[in-house]
C-alpha cells in the first residue's frame, strides 16, 4: 500500500507534492529504485523547480537509480582514476579553465596516485565487485557506462544549474552528482560553485571544507590553482583553519608553493600556538611532499626553534612549548628521509639541548641523536661529549627523557667505532648504574634490561664478555636498538571516506542512516541471470541492448511475474502446519544459527513487500529483482569474518503465572462484601474489542449476602450493554452484563467474568455494586497490557514482521530488572548445583510480563559463547495483536550482565500505532520494574 501511494504521489503535477513524495520514498522504500524508472525523465525536470531541501533528497535518489540501473560512467573520475600513471605531485598545477579530456586523468591522478581512488570504490560503492591487479595496476571492474547515456546527460543537464543555487547543501549535493557520474574532463565546472559557498556561513564553509579535502586528496590538481581561496581568515574557527591547512599542503605545487610558504610565515606569528603549531606540521608535510623546497624548510624551521627558545626562556607563553615540540617533530621528519645530508642540522639541534628545558623537545633531539649518531664524517666526532653531557644530566632529567637516554646509550655504542668503544662503555656502565638506583620503576627496570642485554657495559670485568653468547647478545641488541626506520607511511590509505555531502563525512564515521551507493548495474544483472530461470524467454540482446542506449522509458513492456502468488498460498498452508505442531512437546534446550532466521526473514520481508507493490511495478521488475533491491545476500567480504552466530534456544513452557490482584470493593465500605478483580488472558468470544477481567467475590461477614450484581453507572440506562459497545459514545467504557449472585453464605467465595470494552487506557470504568438492596460505587481501572490479545507465530514469522517495523515504528526504552536475585540466593543455598542460571532468569522474567501482560511468548534463546554467570545477549520475544485495529504488536527484550546482579534490560517495541506503542512500553517497563 505504501509503495502504491508514493508511485502516485511521484507522478503528480504538483511539485511540492513531488519533493514531499521523494521524502517519503526515501523513508519507506529507499532500495525500491524500479519504481522511479517510469518517473525518471519527469522527476529530473522537475528538479529544478521544487523546495531547496527536497532537493537534496530527490538529487540522491535519481543518483542512486542511475548508478543501479546503468552503473558508473567509464570517463568518470572513479573510473578513469583506476589507470596506472606516474606521480604528477612536482609538476606545476594547469588552469582548470584549460583542462582537456587528455589531461583530465591526470588531474585525477595529482600527487596521490592510485590508492586514494581505490578507497572511492571501497566507500562509496555498496559490495564493492571492482578487482585491483596489482601486477598491471589495473581495475577490472565491467559495470560501466557511457557519458553519452540518456538518463545519465539527463540527470546531468539537470543538475548543472542547481550548482548555482543559494542553498549551499543544494550546490554540494549537485556537486557530489557530478564529482561521481561526470566525465572527468567537466568535473571543472563544480570547482567554481563549491568555492564560492566559502563566503556562507562558518557552520556552512566548515562542512564545504571538508568534502573539498576529500576531493583534493583524490585530484590535487582540480583546485591547485585556487589555492589562494584557503588561505586563513583572521575570523576562521579553529577547526576551520585545521582544514584549509590540510588543503594547502594537499594541493601544493612547485609553483604555488612559494606563496603558501609565505602565507605560513604570516601564520606563525599568530596569537593561538595551537594553529601556529598545525602549521608548522603543514611546512613539514609540504617538504615532505616536494622535496625541492626541503632544504629552505629545514632553515627555517631551525630558525623558528631558536626564535621559541629565546621566547620561553624569557616569558612562558601559553601552548608555546607545542610549538617548540612541534618544529622538532617536523625536522625529525623531514631528516629521516635522508639524515647523512643534513648532519649539520642534527648537530645544530644537539647544541640546543644546553637551552631547552621542555621534556619532549630534549627526548626529540635526544632520539634524533642517537638514531643517528653513526651517519656522517660531523655526528660521530660529537657522540663521546654529547654522551658525556646526557651522563651528567642524567639524574636531573625527567622520566620520559631518562628513558630516552637510555636507549640513546645503547645505540651509541652498538654504532660505535673501535677507537671508541671502551670510552662509550664506561659512559654508558656509569649511566646505567645511575638507572639500576633511580626512584622510579620503569627506570631501574630498564636498567636491568639493559644491563643483561650488554653485560659489558653494565660490568668491564665481567666474564660474560668473553663467553660464547656475546655475538648473539650483540646481535639481538642490533636487532633491538639498530633496526631500521620504516618508511613513512601514506596517511591517505587510512583516511576514511564517505558520500559527499553527507552526515557521515562531516562526523568521519557512519552516521545513524548512512548508505553507500548501490551496487553498480544491480538491477540490469538481476534481469540477465534471472528471467532464463523463469522460464520467460531469453531476452539478453534486448536487455543488452537497452543498457547500451541507456534509456528507461522502454521497459514498460516487461514480463509480469506470477510465481509469487502461487507462493504465497503455499507459504500460508506451511504456516498453518507449523501452528498445529506448535503445541507438541519440545526439547528444554536446542541451537540454531542465527543467521538462517535472518535470511529467512529477509526472503519473508520481500514477499510481503512484492505483495504490496502495484501492477506497475510488478510489470518492471521479477521477484528475485525485489529480493536485490532489499540487499538480500550481500557479496562475500574482502577479509574473511566468522559469519555464524549460532545460539540457545530455551523452549520450556513451564511458566508461573500470577496475575495481580486489585481491590475493586473494600469490605469495611461495603457491608462485608470484599471484591477483587484480575485481567484474564481469556479472549472474548462475543467481541474482539472487549477485555476479559476475573472478579473474585468473597464474603467476610457472619451473615448472609443476597442480590450481588454489578452494573455499569454510564450504561445502567440501557436495555443492552453489547449495544452500548457497538452504538455507544467512544470515549465511554461499556460492561457486558454479567449474573446476579443470588446468595452468598458467610466465608463463601465466588468468582465472575467481566468483559469490558475500555475506550482509553486511563479512563477507568465507574461500576456500581448492589449487594442486599444497597448500591456500592467502584471504579475498575484499566490496564493497556491487556488491551491486546497474543498473536502466535514462530520465530521466522517474528524476524519478518520486526523487519517490516523499523524505523519510525520502533521504540525501545532501558530498565533493570532485579526479580531473579531472590531466586538465585535460594538457589545457592539448596545443594543442587545443577540448576542453570540462566534458564532461571528466563524463566523468572518471562513468567513475570506474561503473568501482568497478554501477549504470546515467541522465543527465549541467547548466544552460544557465554559463560555459567553471563546473561549478557540474553533475548526475550513476544507477539501480540491489537484489540482495535488488529495491528501487531511485538515486544523484545535483551538483557546484558551477570545472573547474580541487577540486570539492565533493552525493551523494544515495534508497533504501528505510535501512541499505543509508546504507551505499552512504558507498560512493560513498569511491569519489569
Amino acid at each position: 500500500m505504501f509503495l502504491q501511494i508514493v508511485d502516485v504521489l511521484l507522478g503528480d503535477s504538483s511539485f511540492g507534492v513531488v519533493g514531499a513524495a521523494a521524502v517519503a520514498f526515501k523513508s519507506v522504500c529507499p532500495n525500491c529504485l524500479a519504481l522511479i524508472a517510469k518517473h525518471f525523465q519527469r522527476l529530473c525536470e522537475t528538479l529544478p523547480d521544487i523546495e531547496e531541501w527536497y532537493q537534496i533528497t530527490l538529487i540522491e535518489i535519481l543518483l542512486r537509480y542511475v548508478i543501479a540501473k546503468h552503473g558508473l560512467v567509464k570517463d568518470s573520475v572513479m573510473f578513469a582514476s583506476g589507470l596506472s600513471l606516474e606521480t604528477q605531485a612536482g609538476r606545476d598545477s594547469v588552469p582548470v579553465s584549460n583542462i582537456s579530456s587528455t589531461q583530465a586523468e591526470t588531474i585525477v591522478k595529482g600527487g596521490s596516485g592510485t590508492m586514494p581512488n581505490i578507497m572511492l570504490f571501497r566507500h562509496y560503492i555498496e559490495e564493492y565487485s571492482g578487482a585491483f591487479d596489482r601486477d598491471e595496476d589495473k581495475f577490472s571492474f565491467p559495470s560501466v557506462t557511457s557519458s553519452t547515456n540518456d538518463d545519465v546527460v539527463i540527470l546531468l543537464k539537470c543538475t548543472s544549474p542547481l550548482l548555482w543555487s543559494q542553498n549551499s547543501a543544494v550546490i554540494l549535493a549537485a556537486a557530489s552528482v557530478h564529482w561521481i557520474m561526470a566525465p572527468a574532463e567537466e568535473v571543472k565546472r563544480i570547482v567554481g560553485p563549491i568555492l564560492f559557498t566559502l563566503r556562507s556561513s562558518p557552520d556552512a564553509t566548515y562542512v564545504m571544507l571538508g568534502n573539498i579535502l576529500v576531493f583534493a586528496k583524490t585530484a590535487p590538481l582540480l583546485f591547485s590553482s585556487y589555492f589562494e581561496d584557503f588561505f586563513i581568515c583572521a575570523s576562521d574557527p579553529y577547526q576551520t583553519r585545521a582544514l584549509k591547512l590540510e588543503i594547502l599542503t594537499t594541493i601544493a605545487t612547485e609553483s604555488s608553493i612559494p606563496a603558501i610558504l609565505e602565507e605560513f610565515q604570516d601564520y606563525i606569528k599568530d596569537p593561538n600556538r595551537r594553529f601556529v603549531a598545525d602549521t608548522v606540521a603543514a611546512i613539514a608535510l609540504c617538504a615532505l611532499k616536494l622535496p625541492s623546497i626541503t632544504s629552505s624548510c629545514l632553515e627555517g624551521l631551525l630558525a623558528l626553534v631558536l626564535y621559541e627558545l629565546s621566547i620561553t626562556n624569557s616569558v612562558h607563553l601559553n601552548e608555546e612549548d607545542a610549538v617548540l615540540v612541534q618544529a622538532i617533530l617536523s625536522i625529525k621528519e623531514i631528516v629521516k628521509i635522508d639524515a647523512a645530508s643534513h648532519e649539520k642540522v642534527i648537530i645544530r639541534l644537539v647544541r640546543c639541548l644546553d637551552t631547552i628545558m621542555e621534556p619532549a623537545a630534549r627526548s626529540l633531539i635526544i632520539w634524533i641523536f642517537g638514531e643517528y649518531s653513526s651517519t656522517g664524517n660531523l655526528i660521530p666526532k660529537i657522540a663521546p661529549v654529547v654522551l658525556k653531557y646526557l651522563a651528567w644530566s642524567f639524574a636531573a632529567e625527567v622520566l620520559e627523557t631518562k628513558l630516552q637516554i637510555l636507549n640513546a646509550s645503547v645505540k651509541v655504542i652498538i654504532h660505535s667505532a673501535e677507537d671508541q668503544l671502551e670510552e662509550f662503555k664506561r659512559t654508558v656502565a656509569y649511566v646505567i648504574q645511575l638507572a639500576a638506583c633511580d626512584m622510579n620503576y620503569d627506570v631501574r627496570d630498564r636498567a636491568r634490561f639493559l644491563s643483561g642485554l650488554l653485560p659489558c657495559c653494565a660490568n668491564e670485568n665481567d666474564s660474560s664478555c668473553r663467553s660464547q653468547n656475546v655475538d648473539v647478545i650483540k646481535e639481538l641488541a642490533d636487532h633491538i636498538f639498530g633496526g631500521k626506520i620504516p618508511p613513512p607511511s601514506n596517511s591517505d590509505s587510512n583516511y576514511r571516506i564517505y558520500l559527499p555531502g553527507s552526515l557521515s563525512q562531516v562526523v568521519l564515521h557512519a552516521a545513524p542512516g548512512y548508505a553507500p551507493l548501490p551496487k553498480p548495474q544491480s538491477m540490469i544483472l538481476i534481469h540477465k541471470t534471472v528471467e532464463p530461470t523463469r522460464g520467460v524467454a531469453d531476452s539478453s540482446e534486448g536487455t543488452n541492448s537497452d543498457a547500451e542506449s541507456g534509456s528507461s522509458r522502454d521497459e514498460s513492456g516487461s514480463v509480469y511475474d506470477s510465481e509469487s502468488e502461487a507462493g504465497s498460498d503455499s507459504n500460508d498452508e506451511g504456516h498453518n502446519l507449523h501452528r498445529q505442531k506448535e503445541n507438541q512437546e519440545a526439547p528444554l534446550i536446542h541451537m540454531y544459527d542465527g543467521n538462517v532466521d535472518q535470511a529467512y526473514a529477509g526472503r519473508a520481508v520481500d514477499e510481503n513487500l512484492a505483495s504490496l507493490i502495484s501492477t506497475d511495478l510488478t510489470e518492471l521488475m521479477s521477484k528475485s529483482a525485489l529480493e536485490s533491491w532489499l540487499d538480500e545476500a550481500p557479496a562475500a567480504p574482502l577479509v574473511p569474518v566468522q559469519t555464524s552466530c549460532a545460539r540457545v534456544s530455551f523452549t520450556t513452557r513451564s511458566f508461573e503465572r500470577k496475575p495481580k490482584l486489585h481491590r475493586l470493593l473494600d469490605p469495611s465500605d461495603s457491608g462485608g462484601l470484599s471484591v477483587l478483580y484480575a485481567f484474564s488472558s481469556e479472549v472474548s468470544v462475543k467481541s474482539r474489542l472487549l477485555v476479559c477481567v476475573d472478579l473474585f467475590v468473597e464474603n467476610v461477614t457472619t451473615e448472609q449476602l443476597a442480590d450481588i450484581t454489578i452494573k455499569s453507572e454510564e450504561a445502567s440506562g440501557s436495555k443492552s450493554g453489547m449495544d452500548q459497545t457497538s452504538e455507544g459514545s467512544a470515549s465511554i467504557p461499556t460492561l457486558v452484563p454479567v449474573e446476579e449472585i443470588q446468595s452468598l453464605a458467610p466465608e463463601q467465595r465466588a468468582k465472575m467474568l467481566l468483559q469490558v470494552h475500555f475506550h482509553h487506557h486511563l479512563l477507568p470504568l465507574k461500576l456500581s455494586v448492589f449487594c442486599n438492596g444497597k448500591r456500592h460505587p467502584a471504579k475498575l481501572h484499566p490496564d493497556i497490557a491487556y488491551f491486546v490479545r497474543p498473536l502466535p507465530m514462530d520465530l521466522n514469522a517474528f524476524l519478518c514482521k520486526e523487519n517490516q517495523l523499523r524505523g519510525m515504528f520502533e521504540y525501545a526504552r532501558r530498565c533493570t530488572f532485579k526479580d531473579h536475585l531472590q531466586k538465585h540466593e535460594q538457589t545457592e543455598e539448596s545443594t543442587d548445583d545443577n540448576t542453570d542460571k540462566n534458564l532461571l532468569v528466563a524463566q523468572t522474567l518471562a513468567s513475570k510480563v506474561l503473568s501482568n501482560a497478554n501477549v504470546h511468548l515467541v522465543s527465549m534463546d541467547m548466544p552460544v559463547t557465554f559463560s555459567i554467570d553471563d546473561a549478557s545477549g540474553l533475548c526475550w520475544r513476544f507477539s501480540s495483536e491489537i484489540l482495535s485495529t488488529s495491528n501487531p504488536c511485538l515486544i523484545t527484550i535483551v538483557a546484558d550482565g551477570h545472573t547474580s546482579e541487577p540486570l539492565d534490560l533493552t525493551v523494544k517495541v515495534n508497533s504501528e500505532d505510535t501512541a499505543f506503542g509508546l504507551n505499552l512500553l512504558n507498560r512493560i517497563v513498569a511491569i519489569i520494574e
